[in-house]
Formats: C-alpha cells, structure tokens, sequence
C-alpha cells in the first residue's frame, strides 16, 4: 500500500516537473519569439534595400530616407584625397562625368574609391545634398562615402567598381574580346540597374536620377550592376550649375521633357528604356535617331527587325525568341507617348525578373543549357 501510494506521489510529482518544464519552455520560446520580431523590424529600417524589396510589386509603397546616422556622409580633408590619387595625378584619371573629372584612390585604410572633382567655392548647400544622398543606399545604387570642400575645390567620394561602365563592354567589346555579356547576363544587369531606380522612386518623396544612361550603370567585379550619379544632377541645380556642359549629359533623352520642361520618374523610365535599347542593339543611343513618338519608335525597331540589325550580333545563339521578343517589348512600353502610359520602375523590375525565369526555364533541360537561334524578322511572327 505504501509502496503504490509512493508511486502515486512520484507520478504526481513526476507531472508537476513535466508541467513546469513544459511552461518554461513555452516562455523561453515566447521571448525569443519577440526578440526576432524586434531584430526584424530594427533590420526593416535600417535597410531601405529590405524595404524596397518587401514592397515590389504594390502600388502605394513609400520607403523613407534611412534615419540620420546610417551611411553618413564622410567629411575628407583635401591633403587625404591629394594622397590617394598621388595629387591627381593624369595616370589615375578614369573619366569625366556631369561633376567633373573622375579620379581612382585607395585611401590610408585601404579602400578604393572614385573621386569626382569640380572648381567651385564652398558651399552650404552642397554639404546639405550631400548629406542627403549619402542616405539613400540601395546595394544597387553606387554609394556616396562623403565630400571634400576646400582649396577652390568641391570633390564627391564614391565606392570603386573594378568592371566600370556598361560602355565599355557593350561599346568596346571588340576591341576587348575577353568580355562577352550574353543573353542572360545582359538581363542580370538589367534588373540590377531597375532595382537601383525602383529604390529611388520609392523613396518619399521619390528621388528622380535625372540622367540615367548606360555610361551611369556601373558593374562590380561580379558583374552586378549599380547605378552611378543618382541625384548628382539635383545636387548641381541647388548650388546654382543647373547648366553643366551638355558634353557630359546624355543626348538621347526624354522629348516630353524637352516640351513640356518638367522631369518625372516617367522620364527615368524612358532612360531606362533608351538603356534596354543599348543592351538589346549593343548600339551607343546617340548613333540611333531620336524619337518622338510610338509610331517613330515601333517605325524604326520594325525596319532593323526586318532587316535582322535590331539585335546585337554578339548575342547570336544565347537567346530565345520567346525572350527576346518580351524584351523588345518591354523596351517600347517604358519608351511609350504619352509618359503616363509607360511602366513604373518596380513593374519594370517584375517583368524583367519574369523573362529572366523564363529565360532560364527554356534554354535549361536536365542540366543541360540549350541554345535557339532566332532572326530578328521572325521575332513578332508568333
């Protein structure tokens, strides 16, 4: 009797640890619960890119500049700058841009950087945009580490990306055989350029680039591409160059912009669709006439299918018509008149992420990649 009776009491006590071990538990589970909930919501709105990205695909998303303190604009001293590109010196040079010339650096810790250099007095305004935009970060926008201003001189510091400009490797490719973008990559590039402008637009109130062209769309040594200059062009109007040399300026823009003399993000869009031109042709835009209207465009796009000069020879065998066809498309939506009627940028990013898929569903069997070649005349046949 004992004996069950003590057995009784053990079951029972044997119960109440397992009870206890059980709401434990539960409330460890509960805390960790709501400290990822917490980390989560921290990461949520300290990355704008994570931001973007969960609202691709609405039509009301509406991301805020990253709270003061994130990517904050460095102040460089001018004897430091002197240092990394050996006093700017020619042999560093690496272009010219709407800012001024272009230097390569690699500062006393060992970062590599592009440093843009202007003449120019100090400003206050310039230190203000400046520290705007180094706000804004996208790991598809080429980030703005910080500014100089002294000596007569106003100069913007930039993340370095080793590959350079699309120019070069659509432009140049054949005096450099060692780059070959095929298909799919030039869609890869693609994507990366329109998330970086999605991300502009999404900001409130939406940043425009107000110069996007393929000599701004960078690529790292991945070949991931970043746009370069984002709001360089609204830096300049507020400090009083709204004027800089139409040389460094693309000629290939907007007419809606040049007859009505307002900028929108249509207007970004039909850059963007000037740029899937480049990446479709492999054609500087300036050797193409300018267009002013769909019937002008749908004219000249139709005249080179027919005679198979629309699409870059150097991508013979590396498409299907299936996806060219949707990119030559998706070409003229966001290049349409009026502008209300083109794409917005995160419609654009969806689009191109689904002929992508595509893309790679139909030239991929067991393993295996599978080529068609397909001439440009046959490409609307379907």
């Amino acid at each position: 009797m004992a004996s069950s009776f003590a057995a009784i009491i053990g079951g029972i006590g044997g119960a109440l640890a397992l009870l206890g071990t059980m709401i434990f538990l539960t409330w460890l589970c509960m805390l960790q619960r709501r400290k990822f909930s917490n980390n989560n919501s921290d990461t949520a709105s300290s990355d704008p890119s994570a931001v973007v990205e969960s609202k691709i695909g609405g039509t009301s998303s509406c991301t805020a500049p990253p709270a003061a303190g994130q990517h904050e604009a460095r102040q460089f001293r001018m004897e430091e700058l002197e240092q990394a590109t050996r006093n700017f010196n020619e042999s560093n040079l690496i272009g010219c841009g709407n800012f001024g010339l272009v230097f390569k650096g690699l500062l006393c810790d060992g970062t590599v950087v592009a440093i843009k250099r202007r003449r120019s007095g100090p400003r206050q305004e310039f230190i203000d945009e400046v520290v705007y935009l180094s706000q804004i970060w996208n790991r598809n926008l080429v980030t703005l580490l910080g500014y100089c201003q002294e000596n007569g001189y106003q100069m913007l510091v930039f993340e370095y990306l080793p590959n350079g400009s699309m120019c070069h490797h659509l432009y140049d490719a054949g005096k450099d055989s060692r780059t070959k973008l095929e298909f799919k990559q030039r869609l890869s590039i693609a994507i990366g350029a329109a998330k970086g402008l999605s991300h502009l637009h999404s900001l409130c109130p939406p940043a425009l680039h107000n110069n996007f062209k393929t000599a701004n769309v960078l690529v790292d040594e991945n070949f991931i591409a970043k746009v370069a200059d984002a709001g360089v062009s609204k830096l300049l109007e507020k400090i009083g160059d709204a004027n800089p040399s139409s040389s460094n300026f693309s000629t290939f823009k907007d007419p809606e912009v040049e007859q009505m003399g307002i900028f929108c993000e249509k207007s970004d869009v039909y850059s963007f669709g000037v740029f899937l031109m480049e990446l479709i042709t492999g054609r500087e835009a300036t050797d193409m006439e300018a267009f002013g209207s769909n019937e002008h465009v749908l004219q000249w796009v139709q005249m080179l299918l027919s005679s198979n000069n629309l699409v870059d020879r150097r991508l013979a065998g590396s498409f299907t018509a299936e996806g060219m066809r949707d990119l030559i498309r998706l070409m003229l939506h966001c290049m349409r008149f009026p502008g209300k009627e083109r794409l917005e940028m995160e419609n654009v990013v969806l689009e191109l992420d689904r002929i992508l898929d595509q893309e790679i569903r139909l030239t991929t069997v067991t393993g295996e990649s599978t080529t068609t070649v397909t001439l440009g005349s046959q490409l609307f046949t379907q």
